[in-house]
């Protein structure tokens, strides 16, 4: 993953909190990139993220295009989500290859901002729905076929992180991006409920989703839950697939007629998935596409898409009160 003439890309990070750490972490061991320098708001976490790899450390992330002249190839940003816009499109404008965290932007204009400044500028825009790029996930992907029904759960406990934005923004969002790779189809509907039980935000939510091929989605998120699922459940007219997108596992159950006719049977089996962590893949795919090689596979346009989507799931949603459903 070089530049071309074959220098190494450099790159940086903007907000060292609990994501942008490991998006510093992995660039700093990665072949054909450099990690160049960490800003965040933050003075004392920039330096303490920044100096565990000996690169330099900012309160202005402006300052690493001028610390660069033009020379940063590529940047993840990692900040809250509402300031995706102001800071992504800063390098977007300066031709910078920008990898976004998800949710793209808390609003569609403000995500189609984002959409047209790369369009202008011509810089890569990408969105870190890190999950496409979990190899259980990915798996998933090549062996779906027609998905008539599927179900996923994305279960966690409590965290005091991401409370800008409520459940359906943070975590079902990444069931949602999934789904829409599943599912090739425009969204006839969507029926959704959500509970504020912790914060002012909805913590838990449920969202039903019908699309025009006539698959239906289930989704149910939560920040509040004791144990750690995330599942999913993919139903096809012959076939069902089980992942498990915490564990990086998954089961392919078909309905086989045995040769020569007789009675169906159902076939289990458990596909080889390799280990391989997620955000890792998901920042080298970001990097190949960011010096010209494979498109990255989750764009703009697919960010906006999933946003749009939970947008929807939240607009149905209402406005619950503290402990209350709308």
């Amino acid at each position: 993953m070089t530049a071309p003439g074959g220098r190494p890309l450099r790159v940086a990070v903007v907000g060292a909190g609990h994501l942008g750490q490991h998006h510093a972490r992995l660039y700093a061991a990665m072949e054909g990139c450099r990690l160049v320098g960490v800003a965040d708001s933050d003075a004392a976490r920039a330096h303490e993220v920044a100096g565990r790899h000996g690169v330099a450390a900012m309160t202005d992330a402006r300052r690493l295009l001028e610390r660069e002249t033009g020379g940063l190839d590529a940047v993840s940003v990692a900040v809250p989500t509402e300031a995706h816009e102001e800071v992504a499109c800063r390098f977007l404008e300066a031709g910078v290859a920008v990898l976004v965290e998800k949710p793209i932007a808390p609003s569609l204009a403000e995500a189609d901002r984002l959409i047209e400044q790369a369009r202008r500028s011509g810089a890569l825009l990408g969105v870190g729905h890190t999950e496409r790029f979990n190899p259980a996930v990915e798996a998933l992907t090549l062996r779906a076929r027609e998905p008539r029904f599927i179900e996923a759960h994305r279960l966690g406990s409590f965290a005091p992180r991401s409370l800008d934005i409520d459940v359906v923004l943070d975590l079902m969002i990444h069931d949602i991006d999934i789904t829409l790779s599943l599912v090739k189809s425009p969204v006839r509907s969507v029926e959704a409920i959500g509970v504020a039980a912790l914060t002012p935000k909805v913590d838990i939510a449920n969202a039903r989703i019908t699309f025009d091929s006539g698959c239906v989605a289930n989704l149910t998120a939560s920040r509040i839950s004791a144990a750690r699922t995330r599942k999913m459940r993919v139903f096809e007219r012959d076939s069902y697939l089980s992942c498990d997108c915490a564990e990086r596992s998954l089961e392919h159950y078909r309905l086989e007629t045995p040769p020569g006719g007789g009675r169906p049977a159902i076939v289990r089996q458990q596909v080889d998935i390799p280990a391989d962590e997620p955000l890792r893949r998901e920042l080298a795919a970001f990097l190949e596409a960011a010096r010209g090689g494979a498109p990255y596979a989750v764009p703009g346009a697919a960010g906006r898409a999933a946003l749009e989507v939970a947008l929807a799931v939240v607009d149905r949603m209402g406005e619950p009160g503290p402990g209350g459903a709308p």
